[in-house]
């Protein structure tokens, strides 16, 4: 499991009754699904290159937006003195400037209701005395990160607005990082709430983590696939599996220092996120083989099968976005499968932890 998200406490988990646990649980598993969306959303944003259409920060004004023509005349005016219309989008109109400006308020008019979303309830067992006192610091750290999310999404897109046309790939990449990371952290917690692990139980050798692992390598080629959407990089080598006629294309190490190329070249960024996500669908298959030689419980075989479903789902998306150069609702499918895969596999790891129970035993 990746740093910073440790298993519940069993005394903490003891202490809550089943139905506030199980209440816990569904309000954190609503959350993560809004932060689903929301990842899917930061997607089409970039894709209609809106994220630049606002140009400024206001967490409280900000949320309804422009409600007069003077207000949407102020509003573009603002957008026409950043480099982002001049060199890019001077052909807009005003009608054009509502399109893009429409997906960043909405991006960030979700991500406000996520904080609501997950601050209301939060306090609301807190004063009802329904959170155990194990469960209480994730939370916090949960609460912390979100705003911290909110101040880096702005941070991004001030990296556009002065000398570029573009936001920054490193801060954009951080910004769809935390996300994920928040993600997991509420993902799992709520899956610790729902299956607690038995006291004196281990995890079948090896399997889990191994599935640890995978998660780790799938949470790499999701941060790999934002560097590709940060540079536009799958609008080109629009082939499939080779890239521009060979399996590594010209130029792959142009740039100086050479570790410029991972995150700055074109061609080594999509040809790495291509490498990592073959290598996830390998090792993924190889777990499922093992997990199956071994027998794992049922709950853990249901998510290995699905952890498979979902990796060869993904590698086809990937495949068929890159052929088709990009089109908007297959870029938004392929970014929702990937947050979809990682999901597997954090299920896939929670699920391994616990080995079958032999019938021929006994309860100690």
């Amino acid at each position: 499991m990746m740093s910073g998200i440790e298993r519940l406490p069993q005394t903490g988990v003891d202490a809550v009754a089943a139905g506030n646990r199980r209440a816990i649980a569904v309000w954190l598993l609503v959350c993560a699904a809004m932060i689903l969306v929301m990842v899917v959303l930061g997607g089409v944003t970039r894709l209609t290159e809106s994220g630049l259409s606002i140009t400024e920060w206001q967490p409280i004004s900000g949320i309804l937006p422009p409600l007069s023509e003077a207000a949407w005349q102020a509003e573009f005016a603002k957008y026409r003195e950043i480099p982002q219309f001049q060199l890019v989008h001077s052909w807009m109109s005003i009608e054009d400037f509502k399109t893009i400006y429409f997906w960043e308020w909405l991006h960030r008019l979700w991500g406000r209701l996520i904080g609501i979303a997950f601050a209301v309830p939060f306090l609301w067992f807190l004063l009802r005395r329904r959170i155990p006192f194990g469960l209480m610091p994730r939370l916090l750290g949960i609460l912390v990160l979100g705003g911290l999310q909110g101040v880096l999404g702005w941070v991004m897109v001030e990296s556009g607005l002065v000398d570029r046309v573009e936001v920054s790939q490193y801060r954009l990449v951080a910004h769809l990082g935390l996300a994920i990371v928040i993600y997991a952290a509420i993902l799992w917690t709520a899956l610790d709430l729902l299956w607690p692990r038995p006291t004196g139980t281990s995890s079948v050798a090896g399997l889990s983590r191994a599935a640890s692992a995978i998660a780790g390598l799938v949470f790499l080629t999701l941060l790999a696939g934002g560097f590709v959407a940060g540079l536009n990089a799958g609008l080109v080598y629009n082939t499939f599996p080779l890239m521009d006629g060979g399996l590594v294309p010209e130029g792959y190490w142009q740039l100086q220092p050479w570790w410029r190329n991972f995150f700055e070249n074109v061609a080594a960024v999509q040809l790495d996120h291509r490498l990592l996500a073959l290598l996830s669908l390998a090792a993924i298959v190889a777990l499922w083989l093992a997990g199956h030689r071994h027998a794992p419980a049922a709950r853990g075989r249901r998510a290995l099968d699905a952890l498979l479903a979902m990796a060869v789902l993904q590698v086809a998306l990937g495949i068929a976005t890159l052929l088709l150069v990009v089109p908007l609702p297959l870029a938004a499918a392929h970014q929702a499968g990937a947050v979809l895969l990682f999901t597997a596999a954090l299920a896939a790891c929670h699920a391994l932890r616990q080995r079958p129970i032999d019938p021929g035993s006994t309860s100690p």
